[in-house]
C-alpha cells in the first residue's frame, strides 16, 4: 500500500486512479490540512455521458468521500468549440440551446454519485459559459495569452498527434487548451479550487492551468490524472458491439447497463471493482482471487454494485432478476430491451438495430453471417428473415449475452 498521509491520495492510489501528479507531496499535505475543492470538466456534447467518463465521476465521488469538495464543471462555453485532445477531426459545433439541454440531462446522473448542496463538502456544478461567454478578446489576449508559448503548446501530445497525422487543427480548437487553463484560474478565484483532475489525455491542459494560476495570481494549485482505462484485451473502455454504454437511462436500459458489467473479462474484475464500486478493498481482494466458475459471482456483484450506483438499487435488482430468468430459466425477463411494433412483421436486420443489438444494419448482417443472431433461441440463417409478432413477445439475441424483445403495440 502507499505511504500518503491523506485519506484522499491514499484512497486514490490504492484503488488505481493515479497516473500523474504535478506535486504529490504538496497536495497530500494540503489534503491533510483543509477541505480541498477539486474539479473535473465535462463537455456536454450529448444528452448523456458514457461509461468512458465514469472513472472521472468516481474520482469526484472519492474526493467527497474523503471529506473534500467536488466541483463538476460543465463546458457550456468550451463545448461550443470542442476539445481536440486525441481526436482525429474537429467536433461538430453545438448551439447554446442544445448545450443547455444536454447539461440538464447530464446533471441527473451526477446527482446519483454526488451529494449537492451548500455545505463545505457538498458538490457544486458550474458552467464555464458563465465566464467564457463574457470574455473580451483583446483584454484576454493581453492578460492571459501572454503566458502561453506556442512552441510549448505544439509539443503537447494532444496537438502533436493531429499534426503528425497531417490532420487539420483549427485555430478555434488550438485555443481550447488556453480556455481550459483559464477555467482553472477562474475556479481558483471563485471557489478556491485547488485541484484539477482528468484523464491522462488532459495532462498538458492541466499543467497549463497549474502554471497559469501561479503566474497570474501566485496561487498554488495541483493537477492529477488517471491512467487510460482499457479492457484486458486492449479495447477502449465502454465500447461494445451495440455502441456506447450510456449512463442515462433514456439512452440505455438498466438491463443493458447491468449486462455490460456482467460481461467483464475475468482479468478486469478486481480492477473494475476498485474503480467503479464502493466495496472495501479487502473484500475486492477476496473476490478477484476467485477462480473457475466462482469468478462469475464476482462479475454479478460488480454488475449489481455498478448499476445500483448509476441507476438505483431497484433497477439493479430488476436487471439481475431479468438476467437470472433469461439465462437460468430460459424465459424472458421483464427488463429486457423492448421494441413495440404497430405492424405484425419486421425484418431481422431492422429488429436487431431497433433493439440496440447492433449499431448498424451492416453490423447486424455481419452478426447473422457469423451465426451470432437467434430468434427465440433458433439461429438465424438468412438476413432476409421476416419475424412475425403475435400475442407473445419474440426474443431476439445477438450472441449468448445480448437479448431484446419484440412486442406488438396495444
Amino acid at each position: 500500500m502507499t505511504q500518503f498521509a491523506s485519506d484522499l491520495l491514499r484512497t486514490l492510489a490504492d484503488r488505481g486512479y493515479i497516473h500523474q501528479q504535478t506535486d504529490a507531496a504538496a497536495l497530500d499535505a494540503l489534503a491533510c490540512r483543509q477541505v480541498v475543492p477539486g474539479y473535473i470538466g465535462f463537455d456536454p456534447t450529448a444528452p448523456s455521458l458514457h461509461v468512458g467518463s465514469l472513472v472521472q465521476i468516481m474520482m469526484l465521488r472519492r474526493l467527497q468521500q474523503a471529506g473534500h469538495k467536488p466541483i463538476v464543471l460543465m463546458g457550456g462555453g468550451t463545448g461550443k468549440i470542442g476539445d481536440p485532445s486525441f481526436k482525429d477531426e474537429a467536433r461538430r459545433l453545438l448551439t447554446p440551446d442544445t448545450l443547455a439541454s444536454n447539461i440538464a440531462s447530464i446533471k441527473t446522473v451526477f446527482e446519483r454519485f454526488l451529494v449537492f448542496g451548500d455545505g463545505p463538502t457538498d458538490a457544486l456544478m458550474l458552467d464555464n459559459a458563465e465566464w467564457l461567454d463574457a470574455l473580451e478578446y483583446i483584454p484576454f489576449l493581453r492578460d492571459i495569452g501572454q503566458h502561453f508559448s506556442v512552441n510549448r503548446m505544439l509539443s503537447f501530445d494532444s496537438v502533436k498527434l493531429r499534426l503528425d497525422r497531417e490532420q487539420s487543427l483549427s485555430f478555434l480548437e488550438f485555443n481550447y487548451m488556453i480556455l481550459q487553463a483559464y477555467d482553472f484560474l477562474e475556479l481558483s478565484r471563485r471557489a478556491e479550487c485547488r485541484l484539477q483532475m482528468g484523464g491522462s489525455d488532459q495532462w498538458g491542459n492541466i499543467v497549463n492551468g497549474v502554471e497559469l494560476a501561479r503566474r497570474v495570481d501566485s496561487t498554488e494549485v495541483y493537477g492529477l490524472t488517471t491512467p487510460l482505462i482499457t479492457t484486458a484485451d486492449g479495447g477502449k473502455m465502454g465500447k461494445t458491439m451495440a455502441g456506447a454504454v450510456w449512463l442515462n437511462p433514456e439512452q440505455l436500459s438498466a438491463y443493458d447497463y447491468w449486462q455490460f458489467w456482467r460481461n467483464t473479462d475475468d482479468r478486469d474484475v478486481g480492477r473494475f471493482l476498485r474503480l467503479f464500486t464502493d466495496l472495501p478493498l479487502d473484500e475486492i481482494a477476496r473476490l478477484e482471487a476467485l477462480g473457475g466458475a466462482e469468478i462469475n459471482e464476482a462479475k454479478k456483484l460488480l454488475a449489481n454494485e455498478a448499476t445500483a450506483l448509476c441507476r438505483g438499487t431497484d433497477a439493479a435488482i430488476e436487471a439481475a432478476e431479468t438476467a437470472r430468468r433469461t439465462f437460468e430459466e430460459g424465459s424472458a425477463g421483464d427488463a429486457l430491451p423492448t421494441h413495440a411494433l404497430a405492424e405484425p412483421t419486421i425484418g431481422i436486420v431492422d429488429a436487431m438495430v431497433a433493439l440496440g443489438l447492433a449499431a448498424s444494419k451492416g453490423e447486424a448482417r455481419r452478426l447473422i453471417k457469423g451465426g451470432g443472431a437467434r430468434v427465440d433461441g433458433v439461429k438465424v440463417e438468412d438476413e432476409a428473415l421476416v419475424v412475425s409478432i403475435g400475442e407473445a413477445p419474440v426474443r431476439v439475441s445477438a450472441g449468448k449475452k445480448h437479448h431484446g424483445l419484440l412486442v406488438r403495440k396495444d
